[in-house]
């Protein structure tokens, strides 16, 4: 490894590589959950302004606004994932540029433990990294399921509008 100076640069540029793309998942995801936060607001404004709670729109309402906290629970789920990757990723970097520095100075031993460390911060920010975009797949799910049920039910009400 000391042979080649560009061995020190790749075990950093990977990690902040990867730490780039989950801050990258953090914002979406961020931005992601703002929309959520603001439509599940209006929802409940909906709600308290019906004064038949029993009627189909307000069902249908409460539906959403359910739908919209698993969304954003599952989202903070995500984000806590994407926020432990990030640090894994940056821990990763820190421990390969401190195995780089000390591979010429200390002993053996040493040396592996430090590259052992700097494997294991890796592998539990990827594992973090998929956890939080399985947590963003189903979040997704939900969304398209809202979606279909909400097309559905105007495709239904516009075809029963319209004659013949």
């Amino acid at each position: 490894m000391a042979a080649n100076p560009f061995t020190a640069l790749t075990l950093i540029a990977a990690p902040a590589i990867l730490t780039n793309a989950s801050s990258i998942l953090i914002m979406s995801t961020s931005n992601r959950l703002a929309r959520a936060t603001d439509r599940a607001r209006l929802l409940a404004t909906e709600l308290e302004q019906m004064e038949n709670l029993g009627t189909s729109d307000a069902e249908i309402s409460l539906r959403e606004l359910r739908a919209t906290e698993e969304r954003s629970l599952l989202m903070v789920h995500a984000l806590r994932t994407f926020y432990s990757a990030v640090g894994g990723f940056a821990g990763s970097a820190l421990v390969s540029l401190l195995g780089a520095a000390l591979v010429t100075s200390a002993p053996d031993l040493a040396v592996r433990g430090v590259e052992w460390v700097g494997i294991a911060a890796g592998a539990f920010a990827v594992a973090n990294l998929v956890v939080g975009c399985v947590w963003m797949l189903r979040e997704t799910r939900i969304v398209v399921d809202v979606l279909r049920d909400r097309a559905a039910r105007l495709t239904e009400r516009a075809e029963s509008r319209s004659p013949g």
